[in-house]
């Protein structure tokens, strides 16, 4: 099979390439700048081609005769779209690592013409949302009558650039939690619950994660809210400072001023957090009569964690051909997220 990773020089991308070639795979590097794109294709010994995404119809070309396409260049909001419609014209499978709403929602618009070009489209097979996606489901087939989902997430590290400019994205959007079935805006900053993972109690805060779109394709639960958890002084900080950072945000000038700030600093976690971070997930599905069920999810370090479910997912998608437009959970099922090397569920926690 052949198949293209458009972003590949950027961090998330380098170490999906990498993991590529580490499983016997082959892809073609791609991106926008050869500059960056021909050490990477020497190191790893593979092809690359050049393209933006900017005429509709060079995509189309560029792409066409591949099997699928893995897309990591963020952020997404820009660059799924463009990318899905020429997989459309072309006849191409399409993967990213996507953990914007929007870009979900866009997505799931592409689903019945997925399933007549029999295609799978699957945003989020990274961290962003396939450990998450994979447990809300696990959890919601324990209470068949659930209304309410919650989601918490600890032990993130370091962002890349291209997650801080797609986090830039989702603070100017504000804050969203999905109530009776519908996406409403939540104010940033507020709501802080304390949630009990494998390493203790920490605090969380409502965060716009992408689950708020797939977990709800995956389990049908109306109310979902998800969290993360954040260093004490940033809780405490974000509670006056994330309404000023979204109305900075908001301002397109000052979010570009951001974004190419974050390009210059923000460089993802050193190879010594790559190989030893840990990240912890909880979930839990409730219903009206008190029936509740809940699971946690220990993982590898989360940048390391998107290049080896990224790759199982290039597998999977290519081995088993699901159609239309998916959540990782819907694709492969629940138990997934335990095909990925240092991936463990826990049903309950000792005292």
């Amino acid at each position: 099979m052949t198949w293209l990773i458009y972003g590949a020089s950027g961090f998330s991308g380098t170490l999906i390439a990498e993991e590529a070639v580490r499983r016997g795979h082959q892809p073609v590097l791609a991106g926008r700048s050869a500059a960056k794109l021909t050490p990477l294709a020497e190191r790893l010994n593979l092809e690359y081609v050049t393209f933006d995404l900017k005429k509709l119809d060079g995509i189309a070309r560029t792409i066409s005769g591949f099997d699928l396409v893995f897309n990591a260049a963020g952020p997404f909001i820009r660059t799924s779209d463009p990318m899905l419609r020429a997989c459309v014209l072309s006849g191409v499978n399409y993967v990213d690592i996507t953990g914007e709403i929007s870009v979900f929602e866009n997505l799931f618009a592409y689903d019945e013409a997925a399933r007549r070009l029999k295609l799978a489209f699957i945003s989020g097979v990274g961290f962003d949302v396939v450990p998450s996606d994979c447990l809300a489901r696990y959890v919601a087939s324990q209470i068949p009558d659930a209304v309410r989902l919650e989601i918490a997430i600890a032990g993130l590290t370091n962002m890349s650039a291209g997650t801080a400019k797609s986090g830039l994205s989702l603070i100017a959007g504000g804050g969203w939690v999905r109530r009776d079935g519908k996406l409403i805006a939540y104010p940033l900053g507020t709501g802080a619950k304390n949630f009990r993972f494998p390493i203790g109690e920490l605090s969380a805060m409502p965060i716009p994660w992408g689950d708020l779109s797939t977990a709800y394709r995956s389990t049908r639960i109306p109310n979902i809210t998800t969290y993360m958890s954040f260093p004490r002084g940033l809780m405490a900080a974000s509670r006056v400072g994330a309404p000023i950072l979204q109305t900075l945000m908001a301002s397109p000038a000052i979010r570009s001023f951001a974004e190419n700030m974050s390009a210059k600093i923000m460089h993802g976690p050193n190879d010594q957090a790559l190989q030893t971070g840990r990240a912890y997930l909880w979930a839990q599905a409730a219903d009206t009569q008190g029936n509740s069920a809940q699971a946690w999810l220990e993982t590898v370090e989360p940048y390391r964690f998107t290049a080896l479910s990224g790759i199982a997912c290039v597998e999977k998608l290519l081995a088993n051909r699901p159609t239309g437009a998916l959540t990782p959970a819907q694709a492969f099922g629940a138990d997934f997220v335990l095909e990925i090397e240092g991936t463990r569920r826990i049903d309950a926690l000792s005292h």
